[in-house]
């Protein structure tokens, strides 16, 4: 089996160039994608179908030859698997029915991972049609960000429904994040099973959150989330990326225990390497510049493979990459860090 670059990372050591991949890397940037997503029919039925999620993950790999596959999913089929009405509307996202203290406590997990069989066929599928030297990701959505959906029955700027709510009713809060953790690390340890290389838990909205709550909400849930899985899946390696997060990242690693921290954009370098210094860490190119092009993308790639280069690096954006970007712009960014080694 050729070595898996991202996996080495993730184990401590430093490649250079560092291995590389892309939040949303298979989107709505690529017109196949957008071609495969027409044939789907909604957006949960691309999710459901292990041949087209196979598919659409594949695409970025194909053009790419990036380091990394995650698989096509979405943090919120959790919820759509505990029957709570989730559809997906073009231009407004995301909507389901708000979930009551009453629903919250009578939560069961019973039916969660057969409803959820088709994705770990597509992970099976991915696992077997991938380049031997491609990892593969899977992933699952950290409970504070899913709740924070399961409770207003949408989106919103800053989560306030969803920070009210834990204010009013801490104790129905603390029940759905300690379940959301370990229906999690169930599906995370069914997609080990399955054959994904590691994981990654994407915290989104963790950056709204106060100091006693992102203790709460950010940090507790997310390591009951690698605890149970290591106690099942020692050897698993484990990325946790919490957007917004700031200054707080260092208390975030040292007591999730994740193998590596992902950086949004917002990060700076120095702070950066100072987190480096604890273990790998995964990012932080602005989605933005990959919009932009040019001098302001080459700039940006070359920033960070100077600053954080030299230490264990997934090298990635700060967020998803947006249906802006140009596939073109793509090439150029793996292109510029797979030649890092030659200019340093």
């Amino acid at each position: 089996m050729a070595e898996r670059n991202v996996l080495k990372v993730l184990s401590g050591e430093t490649l250079t160039p560092p291995p590389i991949w892309l939040m949303r890397q298979a989107g709505r940037y690529l017109p196949e994608y957008r071609e495969t997503r027409k044939v789907a029919g909604s957006f949960l039925d691309l999710c459901y179908n292990p041949a087209l999620a196979t598919e659409v993950t594949l695409q970025p790999i194909r053009r790419f030859e990036l380091d990394a596959a995650i698989l096509f999913s979405d943090i919120l089929v959790i919820p759509d698997a505990l029957h709570r009405n989730v559809t997906f509307t073009e231009g407004r996202g995301p909507a389901m029915d708000p979930i009551t203290t009453d629903e919250i406590s009578a939560l069961k997990a019973d039916n969660i991972l057969p409803h959820l069989a088709p994705v770990f066929e597509a992970v099976r599928r991915l696992r077997a049609e991938l380049p031997s030297k491609t990892t593969l990701l899977g992933f699952c959505g950290a409970p504070w960000t899913v709740a924070t959906y399961m409770i207003a029955g949408h989106g919103t700027p800053d989560q306030a429904p969803a920070r009210l709510f834990g204010y009013q009713h801490p104790q129905a809060m603390e029940h759905l994040l300690a379940f959301l953790a370990e229906v999690s690390a169930d599906y995370l340890v069914a997609q080990l099973d399955a054959g994904a290389d590691a994981v990654q838990i994407f915290d989104s909205w963790a950056g709204v959150l106060g100091e006693k709550e992102f203790e709460d909400y950010a940090i507790k849930p997310v390591a009951r989330i690698i605890q149970s899985v290591r106690a099942r899946r020692p050897d698993a390696k484990i990325i946790a990326f919490a957007k917004g997060a700031g200054i707080m990242l260092k208390d975030y690693r040292q007591k999730t225990k994740a193998d590596a921290i992902g950086l949004d954009w917002s990060i700076p370098l120095s702070f950066a390497r100072d987190l480096q210094k604890d273990g790998p860490v995964q990012g932080n190119l602005d989605p933005m510049r990959m919009v932009a092009g040019g001098k302001a993308l080459e700039d940006g790639i070359d920033t960070i493979l100077e600053q954080l280069g030299n230490g264990p690096l997934i090298f990635n954006l700060g967020h998803g990459i947006t249906p802006q970007a140009d596939p073109e712009n793509v090439a150029k960014l793996v292109a510029r860090v797979r030649s890092h080694e030659a200019r340093r």
